[in-house]
């Protein structure tokens, strides 16, 4: 199974487009967040992605919050919108989770505390693609000099060894691969990837 997955599209219509595009050689399209820009933006980056006929799964970013993502999401038959949440698509199991976690020092940012993240992800099944905003703490999550990443999302993937991870939200790692035991994590930014599984 083949899998598109990017994050942090910060209302580029132009890399949107090319999204659009590249989702035709895929089964599924995996969305990592951050489709706006400091809360602006959305439904016009979301209309653009919604020519994708593909089924797509979504996370909201900390640019937008779940319910902005969810109503952005309306007029998109093949989108799901998960935070927090596990879903089935084409056989494949999928859990999200959006938000910048741990919080980030900006007032229009949807946030969660690492103790509201470790509560959302006790439900994520073991094996299963996971889709964070966040990326886990230590791991394509430098910037600054500092690993700015999640202990909750890390010690999720420590126990429920997902079979892939993607998420975004750290520019500075845009591309960046790494693994947490046989788990391979990677921080897609907004080119988009493709995956097979």
């Amino acid at each position: 199974m083949k899998l598109l997955a990017f994050s942090d599209l910060h209302r580029d219509r132009d890399r949107a487009e090319r999204l659009v595009e590249l989702a035709r050689e895929a089964d599924v399209v995996l969305g990592a967040g951050d489709y706006a820009t400091m809360r602006r933006g959305l439904e016009e980056t979301i209309e653009v992605l919604s020519a994708i006929a593909t089924p797509s799964v979504l996370v909201p970013g900390n640019a937008e919050t779940d319910t902005e993502l969810w109503q952005a999401c309306g007029g998109w038959p093949s989108a799901q919108v998960l935070h927090g949440q596990a879903v089935q698509v084409e056989g494949l199991q999928l859990f999200g989770l959006g938000g910048g976690v741990p919080p980030t020092p900006f007032p229009w940012s949807f946030d969660l505390s690492e103790e509201a993240a470790a509560a959302k992800l006790e439900s994520c099944p073991e094996g299963a693609v996971l889709i964070v905003h966040s990326p886990p703490k230590g791991y394509v999550d430098r910037a600054h000099g500092r690993h700015l990443g999640s202990r909750a999302i890390l010690e999720a993937i420590e126990r429920t060894r997902p079979s892939l991870v993607v998420c975004g939200h750290i520019h500075q790692c845009w591309g960046s691969e790494a693994a947490i035991g046989t788990t391979p994590v990677v921080n897609v930014g907004p080119d988009g990837r493709l995956f097979e599984i």
